[in-house]
């Protein structure tokens, strides 16, 4: 007797969705009850999550279907460019001038290099720009590369910024700003490639990874799933490291610059454009609504005034 279709038994609906956003609730509940002061971040994340991951679907879904290399290009370049918004505009606390830019280019030159040579030789499809397989790769490229860039940069903007009188001292001592720096930049790229040795570490032993799992149960070999794994743990490996160096040498010949010269002014602390134009507009509002609400309420509690007083009244009574 034949069993049941292989896709009944994963065919999720909205009802799955919510059962699984009650975990959520849950702990948004005891922050709450705990005074953790992250429930409204979870839950706020949590609904997030659910819009992005609705609009990708049928975006992917549509991509999937015309199995068109320029709409798969322009898919991966919009994963970069929502990254480096999420990098510039959300992440970081502090930013160098230009940021957007190199934290742009850094990411298009590890995650289309990385992701191109990985899918074409390592992972052996052709062609390399299959949606099914290449988008999925990028995605998880930039994710990585997101976490490597912002640790990179907060880290190097904090010893110029904060901690600048190192700097300063190396070059009061007629030190060049690559000498100046090279323990700056190899520290930062230390802490910024640390989560992902870490990772690569216990995978398989402590943790099975995402990717396996989800190749596992789309029917692959668990040992062809393993490979897979190990080949996409490698690119994720070469992609936040050249990024990171990218970014980090972007950063330091901004902020240091070829006098030798520590630039704070280079340096921007300020909430990001949009939320400063967001803070405004918002404040604009609350400001109009406050004076109509302040209008309304005189004009409602004034009482009308008889210009003639009682006399006018008594001689329309009488």
């Amino acid at each position: 007797m034949d069993g049941p279709p292989a896709e009944d038994s994963t065919h999720l609906t909205w009802a799955n969705v919510g059962l699984g956003f009650s975990f959520i609730l849950f702990n948004a509940a005891v922050s709450t009850s705990l005074n953790l002061g992250v429930g409204s971040s979870l839950v706020s994340s949590a609904l997030r999550c659910i819009i992005q991951l609705a609009i990708v679907g049928l975006l992917l879904q549509r991509v999937f279907d015309t199995n068109n290399p320029w709409a798969v290009a322009g898919i991966a370049f919009l994963l970069n460019f929502m990254g480096t918004i999420e990098v510039v505009a959300n992440k970081s606390k502090k930013r160098f001038h230009n940021m957007f830019l190199a934290v742009l280019l850094s990411m298009l030159g590890s995650t289309i290099s990385v992701s191109i040579i990985g899918a074409r030789y390592a992972m052996a499809v052709e062609p390399f720009w299959k949606p099914a397989q290449y988008i999925p790769i990028v995605g998880m490229l930039c994710g990585n590369t997101i976490s490597g860039i912002v640790v990179a940069v907060t880290y190097v903007l904090k010893e110029i910024y904060d901690n600048r009188d190192k700097v300063e001292m190396y070059l009061a001592f007629g030190a060049s700003r690559f000498e100046a720096c090279t323990p700056i930049a190899r520290d930062a790229l230390r802490l910024a490639l640390t989560p992902i040795i870490n990772q690569m570490s216990v995978i398989g032993i402590i943790a099975i990874p995402g990717m396996m799992t989800g190749a596992i149960l789309g029917g692959a070999s668990v040992s062809q799933a393993a490979k897979l794994q190990m080949i996409i743990m490698f690119m994720l490996s070469a992609s936040t490291a050249l990024a990171s160096i990218v970014t980090t040498v972007s950063c330091l010949a901004t902020v240091v610059d070829s006098e030798h010269r520590v630039r704070p002014d280079r340096v921007d602390v300020r909430q990001y454009t949009i939320w400063r134009a967001r803070d405004w507009l918002v404040d604009k509002i609350v400001g109009e609504v406050k004076t109509l609400g302040r209008t309304v309420i005189s004009c409602c509690t004034r009482k009308p005034r008889n210009e003639n007083g009682h006399g006018e009244t008594a001689r329309l009574l009488g």
